[in-house]
């Protein structure tokens, strides 16, 4: 899909504020309110807005402690990948999961009220399936956090 000025600029918008009204959001790409809204219907069918989402505060729901779990394994099979991408699914604390390239298999990030409750998610990550070596490096500040994607790469 081929994405024009006024589409960025969209995309710009609705990535910091989701609930900006068709109306406000058409009056600041200089289009009318219905072919507005057309472009937004246009981007979420193509797949390039996948889900609008709440940004819940994590320290008012208790959950302020971010932890970075490295994940080393010397199983490589298709078999323990798919026993070990359920086991990580099966743990709402964490909240992003990536297989890496480097000295490193799989990075984690984990959000908890503290440490006794990482100890628990610890326990069972570690309960369904071998690992060669979990890291673990706790977050002490939050210097920069954004879901908002850059958009100056767009061909």
């Amino acid at each position: 899909m081929k994405l024009d000025s006024i589409d960025r600029k969209l995309l710009e918008l609705l990535q910091a504020d989701a609930e900006t009204q068709v109306a406000d959001l058409a009056a600041q790409v200089g289009l009318s309110a219905t072919p507005c809204w057309r472009r937004i219907q246009r981007l979420k069918e193509a797949g390039v807005i996948k889900r609008q989402v709440a940004l819940v505060d994590r320290d008012k729901v208790n959950v302020g402690v971010t932890v970075f779990v490295a994940v080393r394994t010397s199983t490589h099979s298709q078999e323990w990948f798919e026993r070990f991408r359920a086991a990580v699914a099966a743990i709402a604390e964490v909240v992003e999961f990536y297989r890496m390239s480097g000295e490193v298999d799989y990075l984690l990030r984990v959000v908890v009220p503290d440490i006794a409750a990482y100890d628990k998610v610890y326990k069972r990550l570690i309960a369904d399936t071998q690992l060669l070596d979990v890291s673990s490096s706790f977050a002490m500040e939050e210097l920069k956090f954004t879901t908002a994607l850059p958009l100056s790469y767009i061909p």
